[in-house]
């Protein structure tokens, strides 16, 4: 079997001398220092904010600046500076620029000749942990030689620095200097991460979640732990229709539906017009959007929004109902209230307590059978089903949540998933039985895993029971995307008896606060507890009541902070990121976002401050992540290749 394997590694290595020349390359590059690794989770639809944060890295560009320059250039100029590598294509316009941040310049030619001899340090800066060969790679065609140039010929010595000059002022002369500084701004932002990890719900609530897979789609390497609010919508995408009716209930609530229609380009004239044809006449007071009153993304009248919700909130509760009757297995009959609904008394029944309802017109309830679509409601899913299909959009995105998606990753002594491990009491690991396997801990997140993949991809009952499960994956009690007794939306709409409203945290949530429970689920999952931590998102962090994102003696980070607007009354901030590089962990508290224009003008960031959570005792090298340990692997059996090439048990060819 080596034999074979060796004979296949042949092919790419011909010889004694290719083999030699990528042993070299490799044992080189895991004397690197370990790319940075950037972690943000519970994004919400806020893209404007999610884009701002790409560009200036939560903050490590800024601290490259300050690297760089230190006090031989002010605080203004520092966040001129930093505004133009963010947005040089918009600060390049601003036609009084190189007079506005208390610095005069004699012409516009001093001023791009000044900000192209920074952007070029800054860029020396962020390209030293990568090998030229990858740089070269990422080099814009229509400047590739210059900037190879202005890279690698700055230890200048006697004449070099004449040389070094000479090219600045020629891209200054030859009129291309803007080009240029927009090309090396771009090639900062493409290096200054190494690795972008999203810690679930990308989904939901804010109006650009498709602006953000966009974004995602540019950045080299991203990995993404899917949170519920994603698997709502991949459930969609791939054809549920409870989540199909969910992810519509949830976007009207919120009126986004930007998302839907321009994002998406989903038909929602259906949906208008059974609304106003099932519930014209109703008021549907209790169905009003959030703030509908004060909403700019109300994009229809405020009444005709308010008729959509309800419409799909009924369609939404008889699919569940449906989908908890195929499967008895889900343990989820408490769920069913449709039935428990008296329309005669306007009152429903639920844990032998009687509650008036808040609305008791339900035209399309069926009392005999609340959980049958009427006709035109099955006519409508049927519409609705046919373009979440046809969205080539939304199934372009489908396909990057999936392969670039996972449940859970180990990666360099970190286990992200988005909210749980499913716990008893006790604090062992709860048996869950998934599509009639049985599984506990990690084998448990991997069936899971394995079963939303066939939820796309199987085929016949198994991707149809496989589909199912991703709606309970979005609300069932043992959903470690979930993991709550219920989900409420019901008792929400229809009582007013907030008692009702309740929604017991699963085991986990505070079991996970104790250092002793994660060192538990870190072993598990294969890591030594001593030296890994966990992240997680989903329950925001509310810094205004004195929580913080570290939790079990700094064996937890839960880095949701509130990233979408909607949350921000509940954390007092916008957000965590975590930043791990070569030298430390890094937490950043992030403050709201107010503008693109603002970032342009002022160079402001979102970030507070940082809270340094961990110093590594020396500067980590690539040899020294999961990275350097498959490279490796490789140079192993490269050094096997190279004894069979010496020993003559292969033959070398020509190159």
């Amino acid at each position: 079997m080596q034999d074979k394997y060796l004979y296949l590694l042949s092919e790419k290595f011909p010889n004694a001398n290719a083999v030699l020349t990528e042993i070299i390359n490799l044992r080189s590059i895991l004397s690197l220092p370990k790319g940075t690794e950037h972690f943000v989770s519970d994004l919400h639809g806020a893209s404007m904010a999610f884009i701002h944060m790409v560009k200036n890295a939560s903050g490590v560009i800024r601290r490259k600046v300050d690297d760089a320059f230190g006090d031989t250039i002010t605080e203004h100029e520092k966040r001129a500076l930093c505004a133009l590598i963010y947005y040089p294509d918009e600060r390049l316009q601003i036609p009084d620029e190189p007079y506005d941040e208390g610095r005069e310049f004699a012409s516009r030619e001093e001023f791009l000749y000044v900000r192209l001899s920074q952007c070029v340090e800054i860029m020396r800066r962020v390209t030293v942990k990568y090998t030229r060969s990858k740089v070269r790679k990422m080099l814009p065609k229509q400047f590739a030689y210059i900037i190879e140039e202005l890279l690698y010929e700055s230890d200048i010595e006697g004449g070099r620095q004449d040389y070094y000059q000479a090219i600045l002022q020629a891209i200054i002369e030859t009129g291309c200097a803007e080009q240029m500084i927009i090309a090396i701004c771009y090639l900062i932002h493409s290096l200054v991460i190494d690795t972008f990890h999203i810690v679930g719900d990308i989904f939901d609530r804010g109006p650009g979640a498709q602006k953000i897979m966009d974004v995602l789609s540019t950045i080299r390497d991203y990995d993404i732990q899917w949170g519920n609010h994603d698997m709502e919508w991949m459930g969609a995408a791939a054809g549920n229709q409870a989540l199909i009716a969910t992810v519509l209930r949830v976007s009207i609530r919120y009126a986004n539906i930007e998302t839907l229609e321009e994002g998406y380009g989903i038909n929602l004239l259906p949906l208008a017009s059974f609304a106003m044809q099932t519930y014209g006449d109703d008021p549907c007071t209790i169905w009003q959007t959030k703030d509908f009153e004060n909403n700019p993304r109300l994009t229809r009248s405020a009444n005709l929004m308010a008729k959509m919700h309800k419409a799909m909130s009924i369609i939404q509760f008889k699919l569940e109902g449906q989908t908890i009757l195929r499967h008895p297995e889900y343990h989820m009959d408490d769920r069913l209230l449709l039935d428990k609904i008296n329309l005669a008394d306007g009152t429903i029944t639920v844990e032998g307590k009687t509650y008036p309802l808040t609305d008791s017109h339900l035209p399309t309830v069926n009392p005999d059978d609340p959980y049958a679509l009427s006709l035109e409601e099955e006519e409508l899913m049927t519409q609705l089903a046919r373009s979440f299909r046809k969205s080539e959009k939304l199934q372009k995105h489908l396909r990057m949540l999936y392969r670039h998606g996972s449940l859970f990753l180990v990666r360099n002594g970190f286990l992200l998933y988005h909210a749980a491990v499913p716990l008893n009491a006790d604090g062992s690991f709860t048996e869950v039985e998934v599509l009639g396997v049985k599984a506990k801990g990690r084998a448990l997140m991997q069936r899971i895993d394995d079963v939303v993949r066939l939820a796309y991809f199987g085929k016949g009952k198994q991707k149809a029971d496989a589909l199912d499960y991703t709606w309970y994956l979005w609300t069932g009690p043992l959903s470690p995307l979930y993991n709550k007794d219920k989900m409420t939306t019901f008792e929400r709409y229809f009582i007013a008896d907030k008692s009702v409203w309740h929604e017991e945290k699963g085991a986990y949530y505070e079991l996970a606060n104790k250092k002793e429970i994660c060192e538990q689920i870190l072993k598990e999952f294969g890591l030594d507890p001593e030296n890994s931590r966990i992240i997680n998102g989903h329950i925001p962090v509310r810094t205004i009541k004195g929580e913080t994102p570290m939790r079990a003696e700094g064996k937890r980070f839960v880095i949701d902070g509130g990233f979408s607007k909607p949350y921000q009354e509940k954390t007092g901030i916008a957000g965590y990121t975590l930043i791990y590089n070569s030298f430390s962990i890094q937490l950043v508290e992030h403050e709201e976002f107010e503008s693109r224009e603002q970032a342009i003008r002022s160079g402001s960031d979102i970030h507070n401050r940082i809270q340094l959570t961990d110093f590594a005792s020396q500067r980590m090298l690539i040899r020294d992540t999961d990275q350097g340990k498959l490279l490796q692997e490789q140079i192993a059996d490269l050094e096997l290749l190279l004894d069979a090439y010496r020993t003559g048990r292969i033959k070398e060819r020509l190159a």
